[in-house]
């Protein structure tokens, strides 16, 4: 299972817990995959960060990985000390293509458990990410705006955040729809999106992408003055 936080402090100070968290993640317990993440200041990928939030996405062996660490872990023991708002979801992946950094991270973790009791029914959550060809990094920002006005207007699109590893380059979209219905209607019907995809393809903007579906649940916290699955 994977689990998404996204952490707001009060000050732009807390970028040094990136560097600090690093060693404290790779001995975490259970943490198969990690990475922590800049946030954008849109819905999408987006030129602009926000310097007072972050994000962690994570994948765990199993749920009491994630307790141990939620209980133990010194970051998580600061996230309810410090941030002025703190919100986390537990996803059950469901569907994934591509890679991170070389990898698979749901390998072998797909359509399982909760993941296939929900298929189909309620809220979907969707990780984009891309590294993108330093060549066609203009093109890429040049298409942004439009996206991320599509988001912003798109119906049953409950949150979504442009968050980051790398600047410009490395990029990704954590978004929380009603139902895979919406998240359809998003990626084709939509015409900014459809274009994007089509230039994508037919112009190699990518040196590597990703795209996964989860199905979310047990969140908890507040994003942005409230919990979006409620």
């Amino acid at each position: 299972m994977a689990s998404f936080h996204l952490i707001r402090y009060d000050s732009a100070r807390a970028m040094r817990h990136m560097a600090f968290d690093r060693p404290l993640l790779r001995r975490a317990g259970g943490l198969l995959f990690w990475r922590l993440l800049g946030t954008g200041r849109g819905r999408a990928m987006s030129l602009g960060a926000d310097l007072r939030r972050w994000a962690l996405f994570a994948v765990w062996r199993g749920e009491d990985d994630l307790d141990a660490f939620l209980r133990t872990s010194p970051i998580a023991a600061r996230w309810r000390a410090e941030a002025a708002e703190h919100w986390q979801v537990r996803l059950a992946p469901t569907a994934s293509r591509g890679a991170w950094s070389g990898r698979d991270p749901f390998a072998g973790s797909l359509g399982g458990g909760r993941a296939a009791a929900a298929l189909g029914a309620g809220p979907v959550a969707v990780l984009t990410r891309a590294s993108i060809r330093p060549s066609r990094l203009v093109a890429f920002y040049r298409s942004v705006p439009r996206v991320d006005e599509l988001l912003r207007r798109q119906d049953g699109c409950l949150a979504s955040i442009g968050v980051g590893e790398w600047p410009l380059a490395r990029q990704a979209t954590f978004s929380l729809w009603r139902d895979r219905e919406a998240v359809r209607s998003f990626a084709y019907r939509g015409e900014a999106h459809r274009q994007v995809i089509e230039r994508v393809r037919a112009h190699d903007w990518y040196a590597e992408e990703l795209f996964a579906r989860f199905t979310p649940y047990a969140s908890e916290g507040a994003w942005d003055g409230a919990d979006p699955l409620r």
